[in-house]
């Protein structure tokens, strides 16, 4: 049947996720990077996306397509949902699979000596964390620069208690870590961000990636910034 659906010009497409988070049938999801439409009959055609775009990348075309499926949509949704709700330790590379970590016991293993970590989640790499990792719902999220954990002492119990984790060196990696971060801020309900960097300037890169995530995501989430000097001090 020809009837109205939306297009993405992937071109135009910034990576936001925003259109994504504003699709209430889930017709919108992200594949490298991008917005695309996941099929037709997911698509009522009504365009709630449309003004959500920050760069105009969706518009309304008339095509053959076929018919917007309530019931597909339904359990589409409910799909989704349970992958929010579940971990998924099978599959894929070994050091990159989601888990989630319970810490209300100290787990110390043969040294009962040992201070217990609060890591909650793997995979802490901001490259290798899935977008949609279930631990990012709700979650007060940490993003620090690699260095941080080694410099500041009580690092665990000071900054990781209680948040998700993302670590990064925006030197090292040689990267932009904000697209990435755009999408995991658009696409989950993320509560606050605490971001712990160095004072040495390269580590500027991963506060500003932080900022401009923040700004793509069109959310309004409260930051804060740790700064640590090289000698372990906080700085401010």
């Amino acid at each position: 049947m020809i009837r109205r659906i939306i297009e993405i010009d992937e071109v135009k497409c910034n990576g936001c996720g925003v259109c994504a988070e504003a699709c209430h049938e889930g017709a919108i999801g992200m594949v490298n990077g991008k917005a695309r439409l996941l099929r037709d009959d997911f698509c009522d055609g009504l365009g709630d996306c449309l003004p959500e775009c920050p760069t105009g990348a969706i518009s309304f075309v008339e095509r053959e397509a076929a018919a917007y499926d309530e019931e597909a949509v339904a359990v589409h949704l409910a799909s989704k949902k349970e992958q929010k709700t579940h971990v998924h330790h099978g599959g894929g590379c070994p050091g990159s699979r989601v888990q989630a970590m319970s810490r209300e016991e100290a787990v110390t293993g043969k040294d009962e000596r040992a201070v217990p970590s609060q890591l909650s989640n793997w995979p802490v790499q901001i490259k290798l964390a899935p977008v949609n990792a279930p631990y990012f719902e709700g979650c007060d999220l940490l993003v620090a620069a690699d260095c941080t954990a080694y410099a500041y002492g009580d690092f665990h119990d000071r900054f990781i208690k209680g948040r998700v984790t993302l670590i990064g060196c925006p030197k090292l990696d040689a990267t932009d870590y904000s697209e990435k971060l755009t999408q995991i801020l658009a696409q989950n309900d993320i509560r606050s961000i605490a971001l712990a960097r160095m004072i040495v300037p390269c580590c500027g890169g991963l506060e500003h990636a932080v900022r401009t995530a923040i700004a793509n995501s069109g959310k309004d989430i409260p930051l804060e910034v740790i700064i640590v000097g090289i000698d372990g001090v906080l700085q401010g």
